[in-house]
């Protein structure tokens, strides 16, 4: 696989779904393809990190209280959509928190 530009990206092959593809160009838009699929890369690194500190604390201190989960959304997410705020349990940032 040959980079487009100088080190700066580099062309990938990724097999998906054909509804898959075809629900990611409706909502990609101006961005294009690769710029929705970069960031949804970036947000699920993000989301891998953060499941590994969260298990990397439990390991020390153990589980984490739901105070302690409430006290970190609010730090984290203060700024969100107060109708994403997760309380019916499911988690509206894609951690995996709750898949545990």
């Amino acid at each position: 696989m040959k980079p487009t530009r100088a080190g700066t990206t580099e062309n990938i092959s990724v097999s998906m779904p054909t509804d898959l593809v075809a629900e990611i160009r409706s909502r990609a838009g101006r961005r294009g393809v690769s710029s929705y699929i970069t960031e949804a890369v970036r947000h699920q690194l993000a989301m891998d990190g953060l499941a590994e500190i969260v298990a990397q604390h439990e390991a020390e201190h153990g589980v984490l209280t739901e105070e302690e989960i409430d006290a970190a959304r609010r730090e984290l997410f203060e700024h969100a959509d107060p109708h994403e705020s997760g309380r019916d349990g499911a988690d509206p940032h894609g951690s995996g928190r709750d898949a545990a």
